[in-house]
């Protein structure tokens, strides 16, 4: 069977967020928050170079998924996908004018051979958005900064085959942690912050289906979790609920994932 479409997450966490995807027609990448030099050196690990781009999804203005913008897009001429408010936004934080294909929340539009619907989540941005991706091989969904799963989130990521979810932080090691502020443990924990591991598992209990078959974990903080505690707490969950059939996969902050292909 000939594979269409194939996902790497080239890394994910408060210090960038960046995927690229690519089907037989189109070459996407899913937020630019690293320079453009290590998007280009990222790349370049899986056989691929920004010149070969048909555009960057962005899903909002932060810092961790903006900081590539400056250094790819705007020297290579790449469309931007994003709302009015997160443009406004992105071009005062990166004091650019930047090629944006404006779409609306809650609109689908189309880049190439691949679909892309557009929801609102619940994160202290502008006008924060998730995607789901349909290809023809499947559908991948993208939610790496919520502070909460609304219903309508969980709705419009049901029927994904591949899933890159935000778990964040383990809620005691957040708590009990000496550096960070108790404000900013607030906003963390808010229902405008970021997703606790438990508060993860709990979304795929939700949605799962048979056809949910890879869960990427996201975003997770360097100081207030670990790789292995954020893995058992999902499998855990996987397992008690019989869905045997989803793996589960860690992201990095420092490496690229293996690439997968649907």
């Amino acid at each position: 069977m000939l594979v269409s479409a194939r996902l790497t997450i080239l890394g994910s966490g408060s210090g960038g967020n960046c995927a690229y995807l690519e089907t037989e027609e189109t070459r996407l990448l899913v937020d630019a928050g690293f320079s453009g030099r290590q998007i280009r050196q990222r790349l370049a690990t899986i056989g691929r170079s920004p010149e070969s781009l048909h555009g960057i999804l962005i899903t909002h203005e932060h810092s961790d998924h903006i900081a590539g913008l400056v250094g790819l897009a705007a020297q290579l001429d790449l469309p931007i996908y994003c709302n009015r408010f997160t443009k406004e936004a992105i071009e005062a934080t990166l004091k650019i004018r930047i090629q944006a294909r404006i779409f609306n929340t809650g609109d689908s539009f189309s880049v190439g051979d691949m679909t892309v619907d557009t929801f609102a989540i619940p994160h202290d941005a502008q006008d924060p958005v998730g995607f789901l991706i349909h290809t023809n091989a499947g559908n991948l969904g993208f939610l790496t900064d919520l502070g909460h799963a609304t219903k309508m989130v969980m709705e419009r990521v049901r029927c994904a085959n591949v899933l890159l979810l935000e778990s964040n932080h383990d809620i005691k090691m957040l708590q009990e942690d000496p550096r960070r502020p108790w404000a900013l443990k607030q906003r963390i924990l808010s229902r405008h912050g970021h997703l606790s591991n438990e508060a993860a598992a709990d979304v795929i209990q939700e949605i799962i289906s048979a056809d949910l078959r890879h869960v990427f974990l996201g975003h997770l903080s360097r100081d207030c979790n670990r790789p292995e505690l954020a893995h058992s707490v999902m499998s855990g969950r996987l397992q008690k609920i019989g869905a045997t059939h989803t793996r589960v996969d860690l992201t990095s902050q420092d490496t690229p994932c293996s690439t997968i292909a649907l």
